[in-house]
């Protein structure tokens, strides 16, 4: 886990550092850090391949962690510089415990579950300020315990660009 963590700091720091030279008074980003609030949050890493992005959403909540990977599809507008749509597919892996305690012993439900998910947003770079701001709406499906259909993921996302 200790690996892992390093791994990623390491990975953020070449990619910020090879960013770094991108102009803050662009209306374009190629990578961008922060935050998505939604029932818990989570941390969010989006990076442009061209026109299209990658992002990865680690959600942290009171019952467990869910890790969501999707591929966003961008169009501009072509009346509101900075503000892009996008749409796509995605997976995750969630981790949940939806145990209680009662009279000092624990009852628990702990589960792991996997899902294909799809998103549907606005991505809005603010032109001068290194600020990002987002909203989308991403379904998922569950497969095993809990299968379903979820339509209360998403969430307004908070970054830092580079």
């Amino acid at each position: 886990m200790r690996k892992a963590v390093l791994a990623v700091i390491f990975l953020l720091s070449v990619v910020t550092i090879q960013a770094q030279s991108k102009s803050a008074n662009s209306s374009n980003y190629t990578t961008a850090l922060g935050v998505k609030i939604w029932d818990g949050g989570g941390i969010s890493l989006k990076h442009f391949f061209n026109k299209n992005a990658g992002e990865l959403i680690a959600y942290f909540s009171g019952h467990g962690f869910r890790l969501t990977g999707l591929y966003e599809i961008h169009g501009d507008f072509s009346d509101a510089p900075g503000l892009k749509w996008y749409i796509g597919p995605g997976a995750h892996i969630g981790f949940y415990d939806e145990g209680y305690y009662k009279h000092g012993y624990y009852y628990g439900d702990s589960h792991t579950s996997i899902g294909i998910d799809g998103v549907l947003g606005l991505d809005y770079k603010f032109k001068g300020a290194p600020i990002n701001l987002s909203i989308d709406w991403q379904p998922a499906f569950e497969f095993g315990d809990g299968a379903g259909f979820y339509g209360s993921w998403g969430g307004l996302g908070i970054r830092y660009t580079f």
